[in-house]
């Protein structure tokens, strides 16, 4: 069943102040330089050929620096997901490259309830800081924690829900595909995130390629299967979610606001049928008096624009309250 907005805030509160303990006896300073030079490494060579998370204090601060942003955004792109399969939850899920396991925190916020979970990833320090993190959430008290190295030769045990996320941009192009097809033949359902960035859509868009062509049915974000109408090299699509900055952030981004925005692109996919958003909102809304310009992706048309005005009566609401990364038309909201 899907979580309440109150559960699901509920983990999310959670998991920010678990974090937040996780900094305690670590001077400010250490903590932002371990995240300095580990942005620095993952912003390296790539792909990496061993673990850049090396001890528990390098993995602690990296965790309470990305694990927030990580998870919000593994959790709007769970959301779409579960709009389109409103009756579905998955009764098993293994979360490739999980780290501290940001996403099987998401998948606990977005479906209430216990489940077998696997997390896979190849540093030892982050399963075992994962561990100690999930002690603090109940549906996550029988996690299995298990080092694999990520790659080609990854085997990846059936499962109703495979997550992957920021992960395909540490592999190289034979990696990723390898992974990707061990995914596919595990899998009921597939959901990978990567970074908002040009490249990282590249990587989400030749997954989704080897995924429909696995024979699955995409659920989001796009309203269709077929090809992206995006032409290659002139966009990318990408949605935003928002995050609370700690201390730690500002520390090492400098700043005051008290957010930011996660940029990510993603893909939701399953074996059985799906029911997609009939169109979704691609870019932020453009509010202008009296009306609200809508930039969509479509099942019928592709890419196009939707002016939506005053004269459209609730609709005209809707699109004034409408957010990037939206379902358009809006459906009735879920219990």
């Amino acid at each position: 069943m899907h979580a309440s907005a109150s559960e699901a805030a509920h983990t999310g509160d959670t998991l920010r102040a678990t974090l937040a303990h996780l900094l305690d006896g670590l001077p400010p300073r250490q903590a932002a330089q371990a995240v300095e030079r580990l942005i620095a490494n993952y912003r390296g060579r790539i792909p990496t050929d061993a673990p850049v998370l090396r001890d528990r204090s390098d993995v602690a601060a990296y965790a309470a620096y990305r694990m927030p942003a990580t998870y919000e955004a593994v959790c709007a792109a769970l959301a779409a997901f579960a709009d389109a399969v409103p009756d579905w939850a998955p009764g098993s899920h293994v979360d490739v490259g999980g780290g501290t396991g940001a996403a099987t925190w998401a998948v606990a916020a977005t479906w209430g309830g216990e489940r077998p979970v696997t997390v896979l990833d190849w540093a030892e320090p982050a399963l075992a800081l994962g561990r100690e993190i999930a002690a603090a959430n109940p549906a996550l008290k029988a996690v299995e924690w298990r080092r694999a190295r990520i790659g080609a030769q990854l085997a990846v045990d059936a499962a109703d829900l495979v997550t992957v996320s920021y992960v395909l941009n540490e592999l190289t192009e034979a990696d990723r595909g390898s992974l990707v097809a061990a995914v596919a033949a595990a899998a009921q359902a597939v959901v990978i995130i990567e970074p908002g960035t040009p490249d990282g859509y590249a990587r989400v868009i030749e997954a989704r390629d080897r995924l429909v062509a696995a024979g699955f049915h995409i659920a989001a974000p796009c309203p269709h299967s077929a090809a992206c109408p995006i032409v290659p090299g002139s966009d990318w699509c990408h949605f935003a979610a928002r995050v609370s900055r700690s201390s730690l952030h500002r520390q090492v981004k400098g700043g005051s606001l008290s957010y930011e925005d996660e940029k990510f692109s993603y893909v939701a996919a399953t074996r059985f049928p799906v029911a997609p958003a009939p169109s979704r909102v691609v870019r932020k809304p453009q509010i202008r008096k009296g009306q609200v310009l809508l930039e969509l992706c479509t099942a019928e048309e592709g890419l196009r624009r939707e002016n939506v005005t005053k004269r459209h009566g609730p609709l005209y609401r809707a699109a004034r309250d409408a957010d990037w990364g939206d379902a358009w038309p809006p459906s009735e909201p879920r219990d």
